[in-house]
């Protein structure tokens, strides 16, 4: 049985899972140091997630994004990672679900994330789970590095 678990502390434990999950998700990021992931659990915008396995081991991470703008609390969930070992055992809709509920308690009315396409089991668990396909454009400006 797995559990899901918002983070309050950044462990050596939690480091290793993120240097281990964070290459499945993108070969160009670096798994963030253990200075930048105390940043990211510090911060009162951000809640980090685990999934833990029946053992115990992170098999899992998600980032809840929340913020206030004018037009109301805004949700985003970033940085979704199973490993792929543990796959097809629940994690991804355990962690999705945790982040809706803490997302639902701050005050959003909506909750959005994006995923490439190539994730086609990612892509089929949110549209199971109620998220909608937005017809939008989506714009990146990568900035250059000091």
């Amino acid at each position: 049985m797995l559990s899901v678990e918002a983070v309050t502390e950044v462990t050596a434990e939690l480091h290793a899972a993120f240097e281990r999950l964070v290459p499945q998700l993108s070969r160009s990021s670096p798994a963030p140091t253990p200075v930048e992931l105390s940043e990211i659990v510090g911060s009162p915008a951000t809640t980090v997630f685990v999934a833990r396995s029946d053992q115990g081991a992170v098999i899992g991470i998600l980032t809840l994004v929340v913020y206030r703008i004018p037009t109301g609390v805004r949700a985003r969930i970033e940085d979704v990672v199973v490993d792929q070992s543990a796959t097809r055992q629940g994690a991804g809709e355990a962690l999705t679900m945790a982040a809706v509920g803490a997302a639902r308690r701050s005050g959003a009315k909506t909750v959005e994330l994006s995923s490439r396409p190539s994730r086609e089991a990612a892509n089929r668990l949110y549209q199971r789970l109620g998220f909608e396909r937005r017809e939008t454009n989506s714009y990146r400006l990568t900035l250059p590095a000091d």
